[in-house]
């Protein structure tokens, strides 16, 4: 297999913007509450399509299903679902507070499910854009449940300021909530299980305020956690011309930049590549097809020679599976 591109899955939430389509240019139409775009997805209904070359109408289950060799390689094994979930968000209005579950607890809600670990680099922030990311020291379940009783959970809360190449890891159980103003780039486990915690005492279309999930939120909370700052990146060995950001049981993200051409490794590994500065080209036995700002390929793990092609204001983001 070459490289595979997929359509984008654009989904519509009260607290999206206009980002996805104006700085992303992804297919949008004329209102303003576009929040997220699906890039890579196996999950339930939400199925990534391809859209070119031999495979195009194919959805990246049926890949999983009739291709796992070449798509995963050596880690083919036990495979039945892809296990990332990548994405792009626009947080226009500020998100609700909220914890996912790790995989024990995840199952306990739904069989098939998983839990979501996460991580977000971000592109584009307001000059006050924050970021809500665990809780302070010393807060426990009993101060939380308090807090919440008051309507005052926001002074638990965890703040940092972000700017544009910020990274930030987020493990499942660790609260959290993305601020008003950021555009980012999120690679997760393969999940859309979510329990909200807290919503700035917000009301819902319908004049009511939205649906909490308080008990299940304080089951899945990871107290030991405390607060999260912004990943410091890490140099890789001499040779490898990028710097890695997150390594995790579940994904590892590497973030390369321009200027040059590298060739991709083969280590029996798929890689997600993300396009979240300038442009980018791909070229495997004698074919090539560019990457533009916010475009998302999937290499297989079966692939012919590769290289990828970064001019000098190029940033792409690696994700692939240890």
């Amino acid at each position: 297999m070459g490289p595979l591109l997929f359509r984008p899955i654009i989904k519509r939430i009260r607290w999206g913007g206009r980002r996805l389509g104006d700085v992303l240019a992804k297919p949008i139409g004329n209102e303003s509450d576009y929040a997220e775009s699906w890039e890579i997805s196996d999950h339930g209904e939400d199925q990534s399509v391809v859209v070119e070359g031999p495979l195009a109408g194919t959805t990246l289950h049926e890949l999983v299903t009739n291709h796992a060799d070449e798509l995963f390689g050596e880690q083919s094994f036990d495979r039945d679902q892809f296990p990332l979930l990548v994405k792009f968000l626009d947080a226009s209005d500020r998100l609700s507070v909220q914890v996912h579950p790790n995989d024990a607890l995840a199952r306990t809600y739904q069989q098939d499910e998983n839990g979501k670990t996460e991580a977000w680099v971000i592109l584009d922030a307001d000059r006050d854009s924050r970021l809500y990311v665990g809780l302070k020291e010393g807060i426990d379940a009993a101060t939380l449940q308090e807090h919440i009783r008051s309507e005052t959970l926001e002074e638990c809360l965890h703040t940092i300021a972000v700017k544009p190449g910020d990274c930030v890891f987020v493990p499942a159980g660790t609260v959290h909530a993305i601020g008003e103003g950021i555009l980012l780039a999120e690679i997760q486990q393969s999940s859309d299980l979510t329990f909200r915690l807290y919503d700035w005492g917000r009301v819902g279309t319908d004049g009511k305020p939205r649906q909490l999930h308080i008990e299940d939120a304080l089951k899945c909370i990871d107290f030991e956690r405390g607060p999260v700052e912004p990943v410091e990146p890490r140099r890789l060995p001499a040779g490898i011309p990028a710097e890695e950001l997150v390594h995790c049981p579940y994904f590892c993200i590497r973030r390369y930049r321009g200027e040059g051409a590298f060739q991709v490794p083969e280590d029996g590994r798929f890689h997600v590549f993300m396009v979240i500065g300038g442009e980018a080209r791909l070229e495997w036995d004698h074919e090539s097809t560019g990457l533009l700002l916010g475009q998302t390929a999937l290499l297989p793990a079966v692939r012919q020679s590769t290289r990828l092609h970064l001019p000098a204001d190029a940033i792409v983001l690696d994700a692939f599976v240890p």
